[in-house]
């Protein structure tokens, strides 16, 4: 029996965010395209299923939203549902969700947080094969040097998301700091 899967596609200001999720409502792929159907392929063939178009996800559009909106940490409870090329990678997508929005780390940090940290090159991979972009955020792995390095869904794409993520956890911050210094303030 053939698995329907539920597609549709949120505007961003960096592009089309199409995403797919199974019966379940977890995500089984996304990406920058307004085409849900053009992920199919990124979704292991046990995963695959027909695409039947939808105008919202429910919570999972609800998700992009917020994050959207500055709510970073909404996409984390979404959840997520790929197969994996063996546990490494499935671990390392896992470590991959707790790398926190506003503080990306490198490919050799990344491997090191996963445990391996001799195995950039496997990190690297574990990149290159997710297939829901955004809610397992590879965007968030930079090269050794700092530099931005590849992204499936272009460089624009990502340097969008990280500054997205940079900008709103700065004035997350900013915005505890004086909250702090305006109960200090009326306290005192």
């Amino acid at each position: 029996m053939t698995t329907t899967l539920d597609g549709a596609f949120v505007g961003t200001p960096a592009g089309p965010l199409s995403i797919v999720t199974g019966p379940d409502g977890a995500v089984r792929a996304a990406g920058f395209t307004a085409e849900p159907e053009s992920l199919l392929p990124l979704v292991h063939p046990g995963l695959r299923g027909p695409v039947r178009r939808r105008a919202d996800l429910g919570p999972v559009t609800a998700a992009v939203a917020a994050y959207l909106d500055g709510e970073l940490t909404a996409i984390d409870a979404v959840p997520v549902r790929q197969h994996t090329g063996g546990a490494f990678q499935a671990h390392a997508w896992r470590v991959l969700r707790e790398v926190g929005p506003g503080r990306p780390v490198t490919y050799r940090a990344y491997a090191g947080l996963a445990g391996r940290p001799a195995a950039v090159r496997a990190a690297a991979a574990a990149c290159a094969r997710n297939a829901a972009a955004l809610f397992v955020p590879c965007h968030r792995v930079l090269r050794t040097d700092g530099r931005l390095g590849g992204y499936r869904w272009g460089l624009d794409v990502k340097r969008w998301l990280l500054a997205h993520e940079a900008r709103t956890a700065a004035e997350t911050v900013a915005d505890k700091e004086n909250c702090r210094k305006l109960t200090a303030s009326i306290i005192h």
